[in-house]
């Protein structure tokens, strides 16, 4: 096995759905839209989590075109995905809670072939530990204290 960090954050729910979280020396807010409730304050833990794969994916990619010595000027990704908020709501327990399907746009700005593109995204998709962890099921322990 190779080198293992323990990655860790804290939360707690400030007021309304205001939550603040910290990781490391960094606070960060996730909330709700005023519509649902919210303050508007911070994007929503569905949006953290496709913000979290977006940038994994570009983080992922600088590491990668450093390693292979590649000239890219640029990286974003778009995510996008539908998910069933009457599962969300409890309204309903079927299909599912979780999303239909997440979608990935990346745009690479560099001097390489569609070709090539394809295969260094493909490389960087291999890497990301948050596309690893969408696409296979990780254990999960929720401990009440």
């Amino acid at each position: 096995m190779g080198t293992v960090k323990t990655v860790k954050i804290s939360s707690k729910w400030v007021e309304k759905n205001l939550i603040e979280v910290k990781a490391r020396e960094h606070i960060v807010y996730v909330d709700q839209p005023e519509a649902s409730g919210g303050t508007n304050k911070g994007p929503t833990p569905l949006e953290y989590l496709f913000a979290s794969f977006a940038s994994c994916i570009i983080t992922i990619g600088l590491i990668v075109s450093r390693q292979r010595q590649l000239k890219i000027r640029g990286l974003s990704v778009d995510v996008e995905g539908d998910i069933d908020y009457d599962v969300l709501m409890g309204k309903s327990k079927e299909p599912r809670a979780g999303f239909y399907k997440i979608k990935a746009i990346v745009k690479v700005d560099g001097d390489l072939t569609q070709q090539e593109k394809e295969e260094f995204i493909k490389e960087v998709e291999s890497r990301c530990p948050i596309a690893d962890n969408l696409l296979n099921p990780t254990p999960i322990e929720v401990v009440v204290e």
